[in-house]
């Protein structure tokens, strides 16, 4: 059986697990801490997502999905493998005005952080040396505590930073986003190759869309190059003399503008669907 982390709550746990359901592994009923599905093959651990790369880093789970910030704060013997696209993030320094422009001139401050690993990692490769205070949630009210003298966060719209009189310092330290990790340096394994082609599925299919359409034969030249595929389209004869029909992948965000494209040259029966799994 292939053992996956899942987180269990917070922002990663319901797209991960909207994400495994598209890949065709069973669902969480009634806050399951383990769901077997011997159909997939698999094990899915609920667990905390600070605590899921460091079962893997152990090699007691073989494969899991946390944030990139999560590892790498982690100190785990776990690696990156695979980015999943969602839970998107910014790590960023700041503090009051005036408290600095550049990491370096955060040296000898106070930095108050729920990521200590990830801030005195960044610190060490700039050369700066200042005490990091670890606290595990709410880090934005730590400068008016007098806990610290700036903050280490997640970033998303800055809202929460304006609001307690804080601005931005230095450039990102960090994009994070969810991911699939594995232990370092661990041996191949069918079973997560086949995990991972089934992830890769789901976001080829978010991504794409099938377009189906009818052209005349003397313009297909000029359809094809709107919707190329990614190898090259399926043609079918039609009935109608001098008719063909197309099928090609394009990309979903394209898809009215293709659309539109396709129309000024003459395709009729434009139709566009949903793909739910694929391989490529």
């Amino acid at each position: 059986m292939l053992r996956i982390a899942v987180p269990n709550k917070g922002s990663l746990s319901e797209a991960a697990c909207a994400m495994l359901h598209e890949a065709g592994y069973r669902q969480r009923k009634d806050r399951e801490l383990l769901v077997a599905d011997p159909a997939s093959g698999a094990e899915l651990f609920f667990l905390r997502p600070r605590d899921i790369a460091t079962y893997v880093g152990s090699g007691r789970l073989d494969i899991g999905i946390t944030g990139r910030d999560l590892l790498l704060d982690s100190g785990a013997a776990a690696e990156e493998i695979m980015q999943l696209g969602f839970a998107r993030s910014t790590f960023r320094f700041a503090g009051r005005p005036g408290t600095g422009s550049t990491v370096e001139d955060l040296a000898g401050m106070r930095i108050a952080s729920s990521y200590t690993g990830v801030v005195q990692a960044h610190l060490a490769a700039a050369g700066v040396k200042a005490e990091v205070v670890k606290l595990d949630g709410a880090v934005e009210i730590a400068i008016e505590l007098g806990v610290a003298d700036v903050i280490a966060d997640v970033v998303e719209t800055g809202t929460t930073l304006r609001q307690m009189g804080l601005e931005l310092i230095g450039a990102p330290i960090l994009q994070s986003e969810a991911v699939l990790v594995r232990r370092t340096g661990a041996e191949p394994d069918p079973a997560v190759d086949q995990f991972v082609r089934r992830m890769q599925g789901v976001l080829v299919a978010r991504r794409y869309v099938l377009m189906d359409y009818d052209i005349r034969a003397e313009r297909l030249k000029e359809a094809v190059a709107v919707t190329p595929g990614l190898e090259s389209p399926t043609i079918s004869p039609l009935h109608t003399e001098g008719w063909v029909a197309v099928r090609s992948m394009v990309l979903r965000d394209d898809a009215q503008r293709i659309m539109d494209d396709l129309w000024g040259l003459g395709a009729r029966a434009i139709l566009v669907t949903d793909i739910r799994a694929c391989r490529l």
